[in-house]
């Protein structure tokens, strides 16, 4: 706890003139230390904790007035995983934090992306729980607007098969990793003419397949499944408005 006070000193050293720092918080070892050190040296400085909502513990503490046992479910963000916060952690964290928020986990992977893309920062899902609290959507989003805001980025412990995994999730939920269906004419050259307009709008098409046996329609129609990259909402609309302006029966996600 002493050492991760030490962060907290060297904040203060390297950014005087920070107003709130948000610490990604497992079992609070961290957070504890590091509000210590910032509320001694700077007490007007805001402290905010970011946990996976999957895995709230020190919120179930603040709530139920101690460390309490909670069920913690999968996130990416395993190494905040911890179903118990400890005693000594919990008694200066409810002292000196401000707020502690929860994470939906769909940011996670997002805010990886996120820090990959624009950091060039590899981060494990612990290291990136902070971050994914300030994303549109996360808890803390806007409500530090104006104020200079540093986040821990904690780990980066993470093998590249997962990351692959989790860069894709977080392409999805950032919509430039899209699927949706078609219901189309089942007849030769359907799938290629599909191919051919979407390629025309500039999507890149991952993955493509139709369905007949379980089409509960007419028999004479087919669902199409595709998955393409996009390069962001703009493209998205315009190749809903291609498919639509083709006269296509489209389910889009929402």
């Amino acid at each position: 706890m002493a050492g991760a006070g030490t962060i907290g000193l060297e904040i203060l050293d390297q950014v005087p003139d920070v107003d709130a720092v948000v610490v990604p918080v497992g079992g609070a070892g961290l957070i504890a230390g590091l509000s210590l050190a910032i509320k001694t040296r700077k007490p007007d400085v805001l402290i905010f904790g970011a946990e996976p909502e999957n895995a709230a513990s020190l919120s179930a503490a603040l709530e139920h007035g101690n460390p309490v046992e909670v069920d913690v479910s999968y996130t990416v963000a395993d190494g905040l995983s911890v179903p118990r916060i400890g005693q000594k952690s919990y008694e200066i964290a409810s002292q000196y934090v401000d707020d502690v928020v929860k994470v939906p986990e769909e940011l996670i992977p997002l805010a990886i992306l996120r820090l990959v893309e624009m950091e060039r920062a590899v981060l494990e899902g612990a290291g990136a729980t902070g971050a994914a609290s300030l994303l549109p959507g996360g808890p803390l989003y806007g409500k530090l607007d104006g104020k200079k805001v540093v986040t821990i980025l904690s780990g980066g412990n993470i093998d590249s098969s997962t990351l692959g995994r989790i860069i894709e999730r977080g392409l999805a939920a950032d919509r430039r990793l899209l699927r949706f269906q078609l219901h189309v004419p089942d007849r030769p050259g359907t799938l290629g003419e599909i191919a051919k307009l979407i390629g025309s709008t500039g999507a890149n098409i991952k993955d493509l397949y139709h369905e007949r046996t379980w089409e509960r329609g007419p028999i004479n129609m087919l669902t199409v499944v595709c998955s393409v990259e996009l390069g962001g909402p703009q493209h998205e609309t315009s190749l809903k408005d291609a498919l639509l302006q083709n006269k296509y029966q489209i389910a889009w996600p929402e």
